[in-house]
């Protein structure tokens, strides 16, 4: 069953906790808890104090590091109750020792990669971590349109995972719809995450069940 995370930034601000509570009675499996720095991206996000916050509604926490140096806030961010943190392969200096930091604080471990990143670098890692989340637009702003040539990517990490025997998860996180689902899914994505498009939804619990049935599709 492919799970979908609600991407936290494209909630409404002033209305957090009803928001939060209104997607994990939908459905959603997820919360994705999208941290900016105004450095590895152009905007400012959450900090650790929210994620406790938001971690409170019983939604499993998705934390995607898009800072420098994650290094320094694995654990702060572990510590305020996220169950995967992942990190940027492009901002991890020391990508292999991010990962056993965030395995040692007791959370999953994810590394994702830029539109323009190749996949290569998730074979000196393989093993170390437990999720490869593939941005399918540059981070940093919710509402941008899926870039096409990152749904080819998703079947090359797929098929990088298949053939190294790992059972990592397949994340897919940027312009997420209903019409874009249906590919990322057949190219092998086993997450997705959904902003604009599910926030903006009449109904969350229609569009988060058929975002799952999204392999039914093809």
């Amino acid at each position: 069953m492919i799970k979908v995370a609600p991407s936290l930034l494209a909630a409404d601000y002033m209305r957090l906790g009803e928001e939060i509570r209104r997607v994990a009675e939908a459905g959603a499996d997820y919360l994705h808890f999208d941290v900016m720095d105004g450095s590895f991206v152009p905007n400012i996000s959450f900090g650790p104090e929210l994620l406790r916050q938001a971690a409170a509604c019983g939604l499993p926490v998705d934390a995607h590091l898009m800072i420098v140096n994650p290094e320094k806030y694995i654990d702060a961010f572990a510590k305020a109750g996220a169950e995967i943190i992942t990190v940027h392969a492009e901002a991890a200096t020391h990508l292999h020792r991010c990962l056993q930091q965030i395995r040692a604080a007791g959370c999953l471990a994810g590394v994702a990669l830029n539109p323009a990143t190749s996949p290569d670098c998730l074979r000196y890692v393989m093993g170390d971590f437990d999720l490869a989340l593939v941005m399918t637009v540059n981070p940093g702003y919710g509402g941008q349109r899926l870039i096409p040539a990152c749904i080819r990517k998703v079947g090359e990490v797929r098929s990088m995972l298949w053939e190294a025997g790992c059972d990592a998860i397949v994340e897919v996180d940027g312009g997420v719809n209903l019409a874009t689902a249906p590919r990322l899914v057949e190219a092998g994505a086993d997450m997705l995450v959904a902003g604009s498009a599910l926030y903006g939804a009449e109904d969350a619990q229609s569009f988060i069940e058929a975002l799952k049935g999204a392999e039914e599709q093809f």
